[in-house]
């Protein structure tokens, strides 16, 4: 087995600040250790395999942490400061995008943290969460996805499209981020209420409140364009994130 302690490492810190996991578990720290890329990582890249059924990046990014986590663990604003690392390890803190047929360059070690605020945790050291949905004033308690989450509804929600030809993916997802409804933890219970009972309003509300609070890397970047100066442009994370020289 490689000994990764041999390769130069880094380490990065998480939006969550470890605020969300139980104590035992190695990500509660609020830091991972990576390594710099190498030619093993750089075949993974290649790896047409991986490429095209979707796994290429997180191959990437369990083959350069060195701290021993689950990776199902992480939730997904930690995984993406994760994967902006990975990049700058990679390939360095540039990286040019197109924006309104103008090519741009912007700084990968400038992009802030959204880090997660510990006044909004229910408990230190629990991935829960409250809120009373506007509409139907039932009281909410959710979490946020985990990349082992986001695993499972993608198999669920293909499942579904196979039988009813259908993709409920936004049910789909409230019913794994929903932890009870008014105290009831019944899974039953969760998935009959977003069913039959959450108005669409009221899972906007729960939605643009998720977003507000939960950790992640903000991407948003000011740019100075033939035109003047452009706000909050949002950077683009496409094929020439990982692949630099493919020109697309």
């Amino acid at each position: 087995m490689e000994n990764k302690s041999l390769f130069p490492t880094e380490e990065v810190t998480l939006p969550s600040k470890g605020l969300i996991y139980p104590a035992d578990n190695p990500l509660s720290k609020g830091v991972l250790e990576m390594k710099y890329m190498t030619a093993k990582e750089e075949d993974i890249l290649t790896n047409e395999t991986y490429i095209k059924n979707g796994t290429v990046i997180d191959k990437l990014l369990k083959s350069l942490i060195v701290t021993p986590i689950n990776y199902n663990d992480l939730v997904v604003g930690d995984k993406n400061a994760i994967m902006i690392a990975a990049r700058v390890l990679g390939y360095g803190k540039d990286y040019t995008f197109n924006f309104e047929n103008e090519q741009h360059t912007v700084d990968l070690t400038e992009i802030k943290d959204k880090e997660l605020k510990e006044e909004n945790l229910s408990e230190k050291g629990k991935n829960e969460f409250h809120f009373t949905l506007p509409t139907i004033k039932k009281e909410i308690t959710f979490k946020f996805l985990t990349h082992g989450d986001e695993s499972k509804i993608k198999s669920e929600v293909e499942g579904v499209k196979k039988v009813k030809k259908e993709k409920p993916e936004l049910s789909t997802r409230m019913k794994h981020m929903i932890l009870s409804v008014d105290g009831d933890y019944e899974r039953k219970t969760i998935r009959e209420f977003v069913d039959s009972s959450l108005l669409a309003r009221d899972a906007r509300a729960l939605r643009s409140y998720v977003k507000e609070i939960q950790p992640d890397v903000d991407l948003t970047y000011d740019l100075e364009t033939e035109a003047g100066s452009v706000k909050g442009v949002t950077i683009p994370i496409g094929i020439s994130f990982f692949w630099p020289d493919t020109g697309l």
